[in-house]
């Protein structure tokens, strides 16, 4: 029986010299071996430091400063209220986005309370420390039956440190304060005495971890 490719290989030495028959088909096997590599790579696809390259340029995320990663204004609400003496929104939101470059969120402290909603990439491990020095850790990610959460919601007056999970290209969320971020409601890094306040109330909270989350915000 004569296969597929020996009919072809037949025909085009009838039309063409064998020269051009040996170019011509060197020549396809290029453009598919192109095609090929070019539909395995992966370009802007989830997962990928590209994909994150395009989300901070599409969304116009910037580096947050002390706390490091990506941040990039949504909106907030039209209604304020009153709150400790000060007319506030009722509600900001933000984009919030972690990479392999910037794969931690320091610690800081927020007033408000804090509701982070996973958008795409992650996982990530989120920290949680309480003023009555109890302590949570949650893994926000969408393998909800392997015990993840899409969103984590922190009250406000709590400590929190996030950080990506190894392997993790980048991680998304949208963040939602109530009420609104303003610069006196928020403190950035703690020093020895939040260090032992809650040093062993988890098996992940050692002093090295802790001091860690703190990084390059550490205060004497």
């Amino acid at each position: 029986m004569i296969q597929p490719y020996s009919l072809v290989m037949y025909g085009m030495k009838a039309i063409f010299p064998g020269s051009l028959v040996r170019a011509l088909l060197v020549l396809a096997l290029l453009v598919l071996a192109a095609d090929s590599a070019e539909s395995q790579t992966p370009q802007n696809t989830p997962g990928t430091d590209a994909r994150a390259h395009e989300l901070i340029e599409t969304l116009h995320l910037s580096v947050l400063p002390k706390e490091s990663g990506y941040l990039g204004l949504i909106g907030d609400s039209a209604q304020k209220a009153q709150f400790d003496g000060k007319a506030l929104k009722v509600q900001s939101q933000v984009y919030y986005m972690l990479t392999r470059e910037r794969p931690v969120n320091y610690l800081h402290w927020l007033a408000s309370d804090d509701t982070h909603i996973l958008i795409e990439g992650g996982p990530v491990d989120y920290f949680i420390f309480h003023p009555d020095g109890q302590v949570e850790k949650f893994v926000l990610g969408r393998d909800v039956a392997g015990g993840e959460r899409p969103v984590v919601a922190v009250p406000g007056g709590c400590w929190k440190a996030l950080r990506l999970h190894d392997g993790a290209g980048y991680a998304l969320m949208a963040n939602a304060l109530s009420p609104e971020w303003t610069s006196d409601r928020v403190k950035i890094g703690a020093g020895a005495a939040w260090v032992k306040l809650y040093a062993g109330k988890a098996p992940w909270a050692t002093e090295e971890s802790l001091k860690s989350m703190i990084g390059p915000n550490w205060v004497p």
